[in-house]
């Protein structure tokens, strides 16, 4: 038995998918995982709470990995590599995301189209992720991380960040346009501060008075309600908010033409769509899913060169459950992450 296998942790476990009122997640006490060939055993530092690791927790998703471990926002330290991974030492800050496997080899991989691999698998869902003291990533799906930012700006970065740029460019906003936010969360106000720096005007529809505020300190040109018109049509819309009553009111504010991007991973059900008011003209709707390896490092690239920021909420990843539940209830503006206060990486 390694070193590694010798030792325990402490991990948040999905026991029985659930409301998160009812605390569908305990706290057990796991072997530290051992690097398999290709990957790097991590010492979690930090993990962002996604709207996703809800969706995992409450069973919206489902199950992939009996009693996993959630979270794909990880900062962490490698602290042991598996036979085989390369590019990494021990010592090197990285980060884990969503995204952990493709084959490589079928028609999407082969045309950089890996995020519609039919043999993907996904940190915090298929594999156990970073809300424990430590988790896995093939070396090939870890990020490199760049310096001068704090672990706890980085971590929304690696899915909020990376999905909201995916999905920015699927809504194919035209430079200088006009550019519509259903939902501003850990997602939308990363997306935001992109577009902004590339010449958008963006308008956001929200329900929380904090995210509008946060909108406007932003440079948002509007904030209003979630259900509201725009004051001018818009080009490109991304609906962040799993909502699915909001898409024909995003079909209603789009432009001739325009393109409404949905961001998330689970939709509520969609009413019937007005094919005159809201499909005719062009208009079109697009999924995201998930993204590729090379969209990472392309925003975490424009992170540098624009001084993109997440605005964070820090827990105590002894309190995953209870930053899930204030995700779910609105608490805060911006994104909530988990600091590891049950152990410090020794590297």
């Amino acid at each position: 038995m390694s070193a590694e296998n010798s030792k325990t942790m402490r991990a948040w476990v999905v026991r029985s998918p659930g409301p998160i009122e009812t605390e569908p997640l305990s706290v057990e006490e796991r072997p530290v995982p051992e690097p398999g060939p290709g990957e790097l055993l991590v010492h979690v530092r930090t993990c962002g709470v996604c709207r996703t690791d809800l969706h995992v927790s409450e069973g919206d998703l489902p199950v992939h990995r009996d009693q996993v471990t959630p979270g794909h926002e990880v900062v962490g330290i490698v602290e042991a590599l598996g036979e085989g991974a390369d590019g990494y030492a021990v010592g090197d800050r990285v980060g884990v995301a969503w995204l952990r496997h493709t084959d490589g080899t079928c028609r999407y991989c082969r045309s950089h189209r890996e995020n519609l691999c039919p043999y993907s698998l996904y940190t915090g869902w298929d594999a156990d992720g970073g809300y424990a003291e430590y988790t896995t990533v093939p070396a090939a799906y870890a990020y490199r991380l760049p310096d001068g930012v704090a672990d706890i700006e980085l971590s929304p970065l690696l899915c909020a960040g990376i999905i909201g740029y995916h999905a920015l460019l699927r809504a194919s906003l035209p430079r200088g346009g006009r550019l519509g936010l259903y939902g501003f969360g850990g997602s939308a106000h990363l997306c935001a501060q992109v577009a902004l720096a590339e010449g958008a005007t963006v308008h956001v529809l929200t329900r929380g008075q904090l995210d509008k505020e946060l909108a406007l300190e932003l440079g948002a040109a509007s904030a209003g309600g979630a259900y509201d018109s725009p004051p001018e049509p818009l080009d490109s819309a991304i609906l962040f908010a799993p909502v699915g009553d909001l898409v024909p009111t995003a079909m209603r504010a789009l432009d001739r033409g325009g393109v409404l991007s949905i961001a998330g991973i689970h939709l509520t059900d969609t009413p019937p769509l007005n094919y005159e008011h809201e499909l005719f003209y062009e208009k079109e709707i697009r999924s995201v899913t998930s993204n590729t390896r090379e969209q990472g490092r392309e925003f975490l690239d424009l992170v540098a060169l624009h001084g993109v920021r997440a605005i964070t909420h820090a827990y105590p990843l002894s309190q995953a459950q209870r930053a899930l539940q204030d995700l779910k209830a609105g608490v805060f503006d911006g994104a909530a992450v988990l600091v590891n206060d049950w152990s410090q990486p020794t590297s």
